[in-house]
């Protein structure tokens, strides 16, 4: 059985796809990255390899993701791609017509837009985490409830409370004053979603042309209280697909089955045994320029595997030593 494999290793979770050759998913798995993505990626091949046929041949392998760079070394990748083709190869695989994906994860937001199926724009909102699900997290864990039992309240609300979202501090600030003036917790909940989704629209969204079909993906996509709120907001349908959370993964998948089509060449992919392999990671400052970038370095038993991480190529594929 011929496959394909695409690994997603994100700040928050990290996300493994295996496709068949007609670009079917076979399985994937999907767990959070502790701030370990070298331990996650390894518990992620030991757990998805019993799930897979004994004579499966792992035709090609691709990386996403904020560590892909940092993957690809460990599994021996045969193509490293960027989260947005990922994530817009995936969803047009499932929706060829979709003019706009809005994906939330849980340190990062981005949008990407789409016409004729063709990436045309995309934003992406790294550095505040009022548009991310950590927002949402955070303020579920300062209620003390699950982030299930917030998205279930959230569709309870009524009459919701317009929560400051432009950033969490006055959120949380807004949140305990409203709290205070006897709000019911259900509509403070769904104000919180409106919030994010309004941080996100004036922030990730500024300027974008946003247009239907537009496909919500990420793990907040789980949250059936912001899909509502990013509905009223829009005012049209917002497409939630089955296997949301893992596009990234799938989007890598469907990239190296068509990077390894008709190539006689097999894949790099160093097998489920890297599961088991020590890695070591460091890093240190390149002084061969101004810049002094710091260079992340992989090693194993005192070897180095790969370093990378400068502004400029003079660390990208060197020899290691």
């Amino acid at each position: 059985m011929e496959t394909y494999l695409g690994i997603d290793v994100g700040s928050v979770t990290t996300k493994l796809a295996v496709l068949d050759g007609n670009d079917e998913l076979v399985t994937y798995i999907y767990l959070p990255t502790q701030g370990k993505p070298i331990e996650m990626v390894q518990q992620c091949l030991k757990q998805i390899k019993p799930q897979l046929p004994e004579d499966v041949n792992i035709r090609g392998v691709a990386t996403t993701g904020s560590a892909r760079y940092l993957a690809g070394v460990i599994v021996g990748a045969d193509l490293v791609k960027n989260e947005i083709t990922s994530h817009a190869v995936a969803t047009l695989q499932y929706v060829p017509q979709v003019q706009t994906i809005i994906e939330i994860g849980g340190q990062d937001s981005k949008i990407i837009i789409v016409r004729d199926g063709v990436v045309t724009d995309f934003g992406m909102n790294t550095v505040c985490a009022a548009g991310t699900g950590s927002f949402l997290d955070h303020q579920a864990l300062r209620l003390n409830m699950s982030i299930e039992e917030f998205a279930r309240r959230a569709l309870d609300s009524n009459t919701p409370v317009r929560i400051a979202g432009r950033c969490t501090v006055f959120a949380e600030s807004d949140m305990v004053h409203k709290q205070q003036m006897g709000h019911r917790i259900e509509d403070i909940i769904y104000g919180l979603c409106q919030a994010l989704v309004r941080n996100y629209l004036n922030n990730v969204g500024l300027g974008k042309e946003i247009k239907p079909p537009i496909v919500f993906q990420g793990g907040v996509a789980f949250n059936q209280g912001i899909v509502k709120a990013l509905q009223e907001e829009l005012g049209t349908e917002v497409i939630v697909l089955p296997h949301h959370e893992v596009m990234g993964a799938i989007g890598a998948a469907l990239l190296v089955h068509e990077g390894m089509a008709g190539s006689n060449n097999g894949s790099q992919f160093k097998g489920f045994g890297v599961s088991e392999v020590k890695y070591h990671t460091s890093s240190f400052e390149c002084k061969a320029c101004p810049n002094h970038c710091e260079i992340a370095q992989l090693s194993v038993g005192g070897q180095a595997l790969a370093r990378w991480g400068g502004r400029c190529d003079l660390w990208e594929g060197s020899p290691t030593s």
